[in-house]
């Protein structure tokens, strides 16, 4: 069979013309070019590689600053595929169940749940609306229980935006119980604090009121003492039988008949002594500050005379307080819960005014709008108006450490709210602070 042949010559020499000069130029140039294309090709092979190891050190950079995230992270973290297949842990989970990553790679995790637990049904639960958040424990390494662990879940989507698994995140729940009884213990102490606080300033003002009529009795008991000994060496000299002139002489040397004057007044201060004392426990007994005290309707302008009055005794260099008060006040509620709120308002109001020269306070009542009204104000340095919307937050205070808590103003806009008003805060035409405190009347 006759087989086709190419006519074209395959090299320079030509067997039947010999040596061409143009093929050969033509041979070279084409090598020539396949050399360059090859360098080419090799030269962008080299720069691909190089882009290619670059870049997998950033991918490698990258995975390990997010594995160091993911384990500085204190929350667990968990990450299923679509059947609930455990696809990537966090270091707090691992602690948390004692398992080793490598044990939980594609494990169900319904198999780590507890008894009771059941399945947790997770795209059901990502579509409900009821809860995302749900409490569960894990089997642990050992076989044991883990804490109640509260979890959230997510849907993990992938770069289309469909669905490729979920995302589950959460927090042993008996570190959070732990930290909010922790809370709630140094909030009441606080509270028991301001209280303890609220109290002194209570006393030091009952200290001094009660000095007075104290003091009164004690210096008419012990003139009264010196009496009874005069009577009774008197009397004596007489039982014993002396004469008239010596009986008179006595009587002007014992200065009987001016003690004997004396006595009914004596007498007659030291019961009006004993009474003061027996008002101010009385008023005592009616400022209770038990928190199961009944409400009752009474005249809040006796509360706040008493307030005014124990406010400024236990203070040295106290300033003026001017008082301005209607006949009757009548309101419903608690006297020991509101004389509490009204004492702290002018001890707030006494402090801002504190070293100041001509530094007063006023306090004022009336009836407006079915409501009783006063209003506590100074001419100290008033209130910012950037922290003016602060003051009744809890633990906010302007007074040096160690001067206040910061609970004053938050317990007393309580105790007016739960007396069903209001306390409101401003500046004084006095140049100061003034504070509001609306009740509804009972009158």
């Amino acid at each position: 069979m006759a087989s086709y042949t190419d006519p074209r010559p395959t090299s320079a020499y030509d067997f039947a013309g010999g040596y061409d000069p143009e093929m050969a130029a033509a041979q070279e140039t084409a090598w020539i070019e396949v050399i360059r294309k090859m360098e080419e090709v090799y030269s962008d092979l080299i720069s691909y590689e190089v882009e290619l190891e670059e870049k997998n050190t950033a991918l490698e950079e990258a995975q390990r600053f997010i594995n160091s995230v993911l384990s500085a992270v204190s929350d667990i973290l968990i990450v299923c595929d679509q059947l609930g297949r455990i696809q990537q842990v966090n270091l707090a989970f691992i602690q948390l169940t004692g398992f080793a990553e490598m044990d939980l790679f594609e494990r169900p995790l319904d198999e780590l749940l507890a008894e009771g637990t059941g399945n947790l049904r997770l795209f059901s639960w990502i579509d409900s609306v009821e809860s995302r958040d749900r409490e569960v424990r894990f089997r642990s390494h050992d076989g044991g229980l883990t804490d109640p662990v509260a979890l959230s879940c997510a849907t993990r989507l992938d770069h289309r935006g469909l669905p490729a698994g979920i995302v589950l995140t959460g927090r042993p729940v008996g570190e959070l119980r732990r930290a909010y009884e922790a809370l709630k213990t140094a909030q009441a102490q606080l509270i028991q604090q301001e209280k303890m606080a609220s109290l002194g300033r209570l006393i030091a003002g009952v200290a001094h009121e009660l000095n007075n009529p104290i003091s009164f009795v004690y210096g008419n008991v012990h003139a009264l003492s010196k009496y009874s000994s005069r009577i009774a060496a008197y009397l004596d000299a007489i039982h014993a039988g002396c004469d008239e002139a010596e009986r008179e002489a006595l009587r002007a040397s014992l200065r009987i008949d001016a003690t004997l004057a004396d006595l009914p007044g004596l007498m007659e201060g030291t019961a009006e002594g004993a009474q003061r004392v027996a008002d101010i426990v009385r008023s005592l007994k009616r400022l209770s500050f038990s928190a199961g005290a009944k409400p009752e309707v009474f005249d809040l302008g006796e509360v706040v005379a008493k307030a005014v009055q124990w406010s400024g005794s236990g203070k040295k260099g106290v300033a003026a307080i001017d008082l301005n008060l209607p006949e009757s006040l009548q309101v419903r509620g608690t006297p020991g819960q509101l004389h509490q709120v009204i004492v702290n308002l002018i001890e707030n109001a006494l402090d801002a005014v504190a070293g100041r020269p001509g530094g007063r306070v006023a306090v004022t009542g009336k009836v407006k709008d079915g409501k009783a009204v006063l209003t506590i104000e100074d001419n100290g340095p008033g209130i910012s108006p950037d922290i003016v919307t602060k003051v009744f937050d809890p633990f906010f205070t302007t007074k040096p450490v160690g001067k206040g808590t910061g609970l004053g103003l938050w317990i007393s806009y309580g105790i007016i709210r739960d007396h069903g008003g209001t306390l409101d805060v401003g500046a004084s035409t006095m140049g100061g602070a003034r504070l509001v405190i609306g009740l509804p009347s009972a009158g």
